[in-house]
């Protein structure tokens, strides 16, 4: 009893209840859409760069906006921001189901629909993440983000396989409808949560002096700005799954979409026991020393990818690189999020989002291009081994504080 009531402490507030379970069907939606937009583009071109292009698309609004959209954050209510967000992909998605089901989809119109993505992702994504402290106070907070890293390690496992199941079932025009009509249960949440105090900072300076407030505030702070560098190569690199894997099941498992459909759940599984592992631990703080290894051991074990050929290890290894890959974003969450001013969340976790998601372009291209030259055998092990040089410096260059976290 004690296990779930630590576990699941945020759900007892009403407000997030009512956006935890919105996000449960609206995450899902989306990872029905990652997934069959990612395996149309790849039926359409063959290329593992175009993939890659694809990617690069949907995520370079938030490395060009996420900053700005942090000082709209800290200066309007975030609840109304959402709705925002939430009703323009909505919009999006009515779009990509209305050209995929006339037969009147190119790869030029899936581009600039990920590219509206991404905009409304700047703004959404650290909207998100500064919204929970709003909904479950100071004191649930850790648990709180663990929680919502669940919702989309629930979609992660749940999406892909749905999709794979509905693609073959129905068609990739199906899986776009499914998407578009879950945003309707998260837009249900936010008009179901009432707040009595608003977090909205009104603030007299220009828009890009608020953006220096941040980045000094998480420069300042040694612990955020280690956190932010191990982001930087953590997230770049190895978190490409989108990229990597529909490649991967192609050339290497020599099978179709639902081995890619169960690789992308297998990292899924992984994410989800690490998701609920966190919740429970979240009473305790952040997990420094787990946080360093983590940051080291999804490098490692992409790296060892190089010698899975086999369905059955390639699993298993999704796994465990889901594990990681979870716990360590768990992490970075809190260490970013645990002692922000409300006046500054926006902009430090669009910091954070910016890391997070921001610099995939990056890694999109490289894994795309790495695949496209050798094979779909070289993407995990060309990240992981890039990711592992440039990891050695950056915690050198923080000896006291990687000490003082792995005696933690």
């Amino acid at each position: 009893m004690n296990f779930f009531s630590n576990t699941f402490s945020s759900l007892k507030v009403p407000n997030f209840r009512y956006f935890w379970l919105g996000q449960c069907v609206s995450v899902m939606g989306t990872w029905i859409q990652r997934t069959a937009q990612t395996w149309l583009v790849y039926q359409m071109t063959k290329s593992a760069l175009l993939v890659g292009i694809l990617a690069a698309c949907q995520f370079l609004p938030i490395l060009m906006f996420t900053l700005v959209a942090g000082t709209l954050i800290d200066r309007y209510p975030k609840r109304r921001i959402l709705i925002i967000t939430q009703a323009g992909f909505l919009l999006l998605g009515v779009i990509m189901t209305t050209i995929v089901y006339l037969g009147i989809v190119q790869y030029w119109m899936v581009l600039l629909i990920a590219l509206g993505y991404g905009v409304l992702q700047s703004f959404d994504t650290p909207t998100r993440q500064s919204f929970v402290v709003e909904l479950v106070g100071h004191k649930n907070l850790m648990n709180g983000i663990s929680l919502n890293s669940t919702v989309f390690n629930l979609a992660k496992i749940a999406g892909p396989s749905l999709a794979g199941l509905l693609m073959v079932q129905f068609s990739v025009g199906f899986c776009f409808l499914v998407d578009a009509i879950s945003y309707l249960a998260v837009l249900l949440g936010l008009f179901l949560i009432k707040q009595t105090n608003v977090v909205a900072t009104v603030s007299h300076q220009r828009m890009w002096a608020d953006v220096k407030d941040g980045l000094h505030y998480v420069w300042d702070h040694a612990e955020i700005r280690l956190s932010a560098e191990m982001m930087l190569i953590v997230c770049t690199l190895n978190y490409n799954n989108n990229v990597i894997i529909p490649i991967f099941a192609k050339t290497v498992l020599h099978s179709g979409a639902q081995a890619y459909a169960n690789l992308l759940s297998a990292t899924g599984i992984g994410s989800l026991i690490a998701a609920i592992l966190m919740s429970y631990l979240s009473r305790f703080g952040l997990q420094s020393n787990i946080y360093l290894g983590v940051a080291v051991g999804t490098a490692a074990l992409q790296t060892l990818m190089l010698g899975v050929r086999a369905y059955w290890p390639a699993m298993f290894m999704m796994v465990l690189i889901g594990f990681c890959n979870m716990v360590f974003l768990n992490q970075s969450n809190a260490s970013f999020q645990f002692d922000i001013p409300n006046e500054l969340r926006g902009r430090v976790m669009s910091v954070y989002v910016l890391l997070n998601q921001g610099t995939t372009p990056v890694g999109s291209l490289y894994s795309g291009s790495v695949m496209d030259a050798f094979s779909g055998l070289w993407g995990f092990p060309a990240c992981g081994i890039l990711a592992l040089i440039l990891l050695v410096p950056t915690l050198l260059g923080h000896k006291q504080l990687v000490r003082k976290w792995l005696a933690n």
